[in-house]
């Protein structure tokens, strides 16, 4: 960036902050970093700025650096939710980009700050990555690469398998190995929390692996669950701000384009930004900003489509139920009330399929058996066998998985790297 260009960012940069906070908005103090594409991809890659080595992370990197490389897609900016709030961007966006991109971020920085669902997480969490970096790096040197490595695969297979809710975690915390042997009455969501405090089997540098992938995935749990308010609620900020820049006719041009490719239809999959967008207008028209700013605090995904979602916006953003037939695709299902159902139920547990562990004890051999919460959807058969060797691998005892597989309950065994499957 030019001396003149940069002259121009941080003018601008002062003017969206002052005004955002006029506007209403309540953000972290910011940080902006301009940075080579290399290093925008690595943290798009690890998640973050600071953390541990991991083969996953590379291979995400590669496959987004390979994207950037080929044209295919680019990340204009990353944000963290950290106070201070950091703002990474790609050194080869134009000014205009740029100017754009601090108005978003000052719209997610504000969600950051001010969403029920990330009260509780940690807002340090770039120095404590780095600490825990650190940290496994000492394991590695001691324990060799291959042990660590082995302990994080097996952490990572489950990480999705955690109770956001506190109460959860002090019940864990509370009840300790004692809930591990009452058999048929127990139910815990949090897996990677059971095995924490549970397993007899971990030493304490794998317990303390566990914890971390558990603590890490419980930072990022509320960015899944808030993914469509989060990128709408920026994204209309960014629009009000810009807006109110006096920009030159090529500047106004570029702006539009830029925020009309970010917020099309996409025609595989919901398009965050683009129904985000339409939902904050539409609470914006009906009901006005201070119930905006109230909706903000207050509301998940799940809650912000089941009240809001409506015909107007379904048939705006092309929400329809499409069906192949032949060859071609055909719309199957218009109606709001079953597009909003369905978005609702993809969208609970960010996702992921319940489990739950209902015996820490089976047959009084310290076996430890897992039950899906069958909702319809079945579980990958193939996943399920790659991933109960790795809970083994935490637990040191067999373990059970029970599903519905086929119309039919089941039960998979574990002892070892092997999976026998019987149906009950």
């Amino acid at each position: 960036m030019k001396r003149e260009e940069y002259a121009r960012f941080e003018r601008t940069i002062a003017w969206m902050e002052s005004r955002a906070r006029e506007l209403g908005l309540d953000f972290f103090d910011m940080r902006y970093e301009i940075c080579p594409a290399d290093v925008v991809y690595t943290i798009a890659g690890f998640g973050m700025p600071t953390r541990y080595s991991h083969w996953s992370f590379g291979k995400q990197y590669h496959r987004h650096k390979i994207d950037y490389d080929l044209g295919l897609s680019r990340i204009y900016e990353l944000v963290v939710n950290n106070d201070p709030c950091y703002a990474f961007f790609l050194e080869n966006n134009t000014v205009l980009q740029n100017e754009m991109i601090v108005a978003h971020v000052l719209g997610h920085s504000d969600f950051f700050k001010n969403n029920a669902r990330f009260r509780c997480t940690n807002r340090d969490m770039i120095d404590t990555m780095a600490a825990t970096a650190e940290r496994f790096r000492r394991y590695e040197e001691k324990y060799g690469v291959a042990r660590v490595e082995e302990v994080i695969d097996a952490a990572m297979s489950i990480q999705e398998h955690v109770d956001p809710s506190m109460r959860a975690r002090r019940r864990a915390m509370r009840d300790g190995a004692a809930c591990a042997h009452e058999g048929g009455g127990l139910q815990e969501k949090d897996l990677l929390g059971f095995l924490l405090e549970n397993s007899h089997h971990l030493e304490d540098w794998e317990r303390d692996i566990v914890a971390v992938v558990r603590e890490e995935m419980l930072y990022f749990w509320p960015q899944l669950e808030t993914k469509i308010m989060n990128e709408g609620w920026a994204t209309f900020w960014h629009t009000e701000l810009m807006r109110e820049m006096e920009l030159s006719g090529q500047d106004a041009i570029d702006f539009a384009q830029l925020t009309a490719n970010v917020t099309q239809p996409n025609r595989f999959a919901l398009n965050p930004y683009n129904v985000g967008l339409a939902i904050w207008r539409d609470i914006e028209r009906r009901y006005g900003r201070e119930k905006m700013f109230e909706v903000r605090e207050c509301e998940s995904d799940t809650s912000f489509l089941r009240n809001y979602l409506n015909q107007d916006i379904v048939d705006a953003c092309e929400l329809y139920l499409f069906e192949r037939r032949g060859i071609e695709w055909v719309i199957v299902e218009r109606n709001y009330e079953k597009i909003r159902d369905l978005l609702v139920q993809q969208r609970i547990n960010g996702g992921f399929p319940v489990l739950y562990v209902t015996d820490g004890d089976v047959g009084r051999m310290g076996g430890l058996c897992i039950t899906h919460a069958y909702d319809g959807q079945e579980l990958d058969v193939r996943y399920i066998e790659r991933t109960l060797p790795r809970v083994y691998r935490l637990w040191g005892r067999p373990v059970t998985l029970r599903t519905v597989v086929d119309g039919r309950t089941a039960e998979f065994r574990c002892e070892g790297d092997h999976v026998l499957r019987r149906v009950v």
